[in-house]
């Protein structure tokens, strides 16, 4: 019996120490992987930004096209980046964050919709006639933590804080 308990205390302080480096890797690693192929996917197409730029929120409804098209892709294509290597990550994670609410509000989000379930029909990956926002609120929700957490210990950005603390 004491085995199991020293077993126990002796995992339980390793998962402590691998969470401290650990916790926020997986959720930069999958949320890069969405952008970046996201990013390059719009880098390798033409802009179709002019079919719904009337639905996006202010301001981005006013800027044009051609520059939201180019933000948005290098943006998705940089951030991405960064999330890998944990370089900025609470600023990109931010940026990422913004596209991703402005892409739900003027793209994913259904059209005419008159109660709850009505609008529960839209959260799917693909569009039946009923917008499909599942995948950018998923995303949003991994974005939240990394923008008011950071990268964790994992990252350029804590070796970045460790040189400057000293």
């Amino acid at each position: 019996m004491n085995f199991l308990r020293q077993f126990k205390n002796y995992s339980f302080l390793l998962l402590n120490q691998l969470r401290e480096w650990l916790i926020f890797l997986p959720i930069r690693l999958l949320v890069a992987y969405e952008f970046g192929n996201s990013g390059i996917l719009k880098l390798n197409s033409n802009n179709w930004f002019a079919n719904y730029q009337d639905d996006f929120l202010f301001p981005f409804n006013y800027i044009s096209v051609e520059i939201s098209w180019f933000l948005v892709v290098w943006t998705e294509i940089i951030g991405s980046i960064c999330l890998v290597l944990g370089f900025y990550t609470r600023f990109w994670a931010f940026g990422l964050l913004v596209i991703s609410i402005v892409a739900i509000s003027g793209i994913h989000w259904p059209d005419n919709w008159d109660n709850l379930s009505e609008l529960w029909r839209g959260y799917v990956i693909f569009d039946k006639g009923f917008g499909n926002f599942k995948m950018p609120f998923l995303l949003i929700a991994m974005l939240l933590p990394l923008a008011l957490s950071g990268a964790g210990k994992l990252s350029l950005d804590a070796m970045r804080n460790s040189r400057t603390k000293k």
